[in-house]
């Protein structure tokens, strides 16, 4: 009864990120179009987020000593990356579109454990791969001779690649008794890539002015400051603790499934608040896309010899499990250092 109870309450925490992290385009884009830059919003997200999680940080300082590469890497990769790559992406194609783009991630975390870590993939896995390639090319409507615009759609993939690293650092360490603390992994992680990001975006440039201001929702005013205060309270912090705390209370594979949503949260409302209507074919790609991420990520690897069927209990001297299952993020997306995510 106790684990029916805690597992219901991790999928409801699993819901509340995935819907969290589908926010963050519809809200950011205004802010964009209000005047901002891309970069400039993306480090006004994670500076924000980072001072939040600053006390968790702190308390977590021995982090700095044990993991300073996991770090590193994944403030680079999991959070600079991914958030400056994506919030790019939307300012040159639609928010629903640079997302299902960026959930080919899971496709490619396949392709890093069969090419990279020269494991065995199952061959659901590799029909997920073709759907989710197979409905990319309907989402950018190749026949149309692309009509996205070119770099918007290279950014949306260089944030998928991102997230790529985004899940294989997730995974590091995962199998060691003194695991990192994920929430640290996170707070860490957004301190860094605040860092990085206040070198390239160059904040003391940016038009300050912007979030004094209204930005507009397809018609609709809306203060600029609101619109980032739920990017960095509601798109970024609450998403990322409410991922975690849903990972370990459902499996990743569980967690990760339900994380899919945010690419539907993020085209519905996108679709809704600021008028991006997509076609009847970019729709069934979109579905497709998911489909196939969805069938990708949720199908187990073949265990190589001496590691548990399941992939949870790796044995002394063997490979790690393949890295978990997606969740945005990142565009931010959740992460646990044994699972996961968003971007």
């Amino acid at each position: 009864m106790q684990a029916s109870q805690g597992r219901n309450v991790g999928l409801g925490l699993a819901l509340v990120s995935a819907f969290a992290f589908g926010g963050s385009g519809v809200a950011a884009k205004p802010l964009i179009e209000a005047g901002l830059d891309p970069l400039h919003v993306v480090w006004l997200r994670v500076t924000g987020a980072a001072l939040v999680m600053l006390p968790v940080a702190w308390r977590r300082r021995d982090l700095l000593r044990r993991r300073p590469a996991l770090l590193a890497g994944f403030g680079l990769l999991a959070v600079a990356g991914v958030q400056a790559c994506y919030f790019a992406a939307i300012s040159h194609i639609p928010v629903g579109v640079a997302l299902l783009v960026e959930y080919l991630a899971p496709a490619l975390v396949l392709g890093w454990v069969r090419f990279v870590q020269r494991r065995p993939v199952t061959r659901a896995a590799r029909v997920g791969v073709v759907l989710a390639v197979g409905g990319l090319a309907c989402v950018v409507e190749v026949w149309s001779g692309l009509r996205f615009d070119m770099l918007g759609l290279a950014l949306a993939l260089a944030a998928a690649c991102c997230q790529v690293g985004y899940f294989v650092l997730s995974d590091q360490g995962s199998d060691e008794a003194d695991a990192p603390d994920p929430m640290g992994v996170i707070a860490y992680g957004l301190l860094i890539g605040s860092v990085v990001l206040t070198v390239v975006a160059r904040p003391w440039g940016m038009d300050w002015s912007v979030l004094t201001g209204q930005a507009d929702m397809d018609g609709t005013q809306v203060p600029a400051v609101l619109l980032l205060g739920w990017i960095v309270l509601v798109a970024t912090v609450l998403a990322y603790v409410t991922g975690v705390v849903s990972v370990r209370k459902l499996s990743p594979q569980v967690a990760g499934v339900v994380a899919c949503l945010e690419a539907v949260v993020a085209t519905v409302l996108a679709w809704v608040l600021i008028g991006e209507r997509l076609s009847a074919p970019q729709i069934v790609g979109g579905s497709v896309v998911l489909i196939g991420a969805f069938i990708a990520q949720s199908s187990t690897p073949r265990a190589p010899s001496g590691v548990v069927a399941g992939g949870d209990v790796p044995a002394p001297g063997s490979e790690l499990p393949t890295a978990p299952s997606n969740s945005s993020a990142a565009r931010g997306e959740t992460v646990h250092v044994r699972a996961e995510p968003h971007v």
